[in-house]
């Protein structure tokens, strides 16, 4: 009988990768001069954590480490980004466990894609979810809510190509290495 609810193991991923989330987020950002909207390296975390563990763990990661952030420097948490976090991650995990991207070496098909899903799930979080929740709860103006969010799919594209994808080799590399010692042992 599979047990429901969250592992001890998923618990603890989100505590963490919350925390590490609103790091990045806080104080490894990039302004674009667009208001509210940066270069972040939080979603690369963010996307390799929803590999290794799952979409809810994605999602909780992005929507705690997302309204620590905004509590924290604005005040006030501004849902609609936070709840298209939560969902980029998600989608981007469903979109990537087919690939089985952590099984094996990282081949260029693995890497092309984790680029094309974190692409699709960008989109979908940023051009469709964060703006559309921008007009229905805080009845922002549409021209201003999808610059933020084009130039969101922009950053968040070409960072989680480089930045991502790095730290999906790096992982993939040492969880090889890891494999190897305990066959040694």
């Amino acid at each position: 009988m599979k047990k429901k609810g969250l592992a001890t193991k998923d618990v603890v991923a989100i505590g963490i990768g919350a925390a590490v989330f609103l790091i990045l987020f806080k104080f490894i950002a990039i302004p674009t001069g667009i208001p509210n909207t940066q270069i972040n390296v939080a979603q690369s975390w963010l996307s390799l954590l929803s590999i290794i563990f799952s979409p809810i763990v994605g999602f909780f990661v992005a929507l705690l480490g997302h309204s620590l952030n905004d509590a924290v420097s604005y005040g006030s948490i501004w849902w609609s980004w936070v709840i298209a976090d939560g969902l980029y991650a998600f989608i981007f995990a469903l979109l990537v466990k087919r690939a089985h991207l952590l099984r094996g070496k990282l081949t260029t098909w693995k890497l092309l894609w984790f680029n094309v899903s974190q692409a699709i799930a960008n989109v979908v979080a940023w051009l469709v979810i964060a703006p559309t929740l921008d007009i229905l709860i805080y009845a922002e103006p549409a021209n201003k809510v999808f610059l933020q969010g084009g130039l969101s799919v922009v950053v968040n594209i070409i960072s989680t190509a480089i930045i991502g994808s790095t730290l999906l080799s790096l992982y993939v590399k040492n969880k090889g290495q890891q494999e190897l010692l305990r066959k040694e042992d």
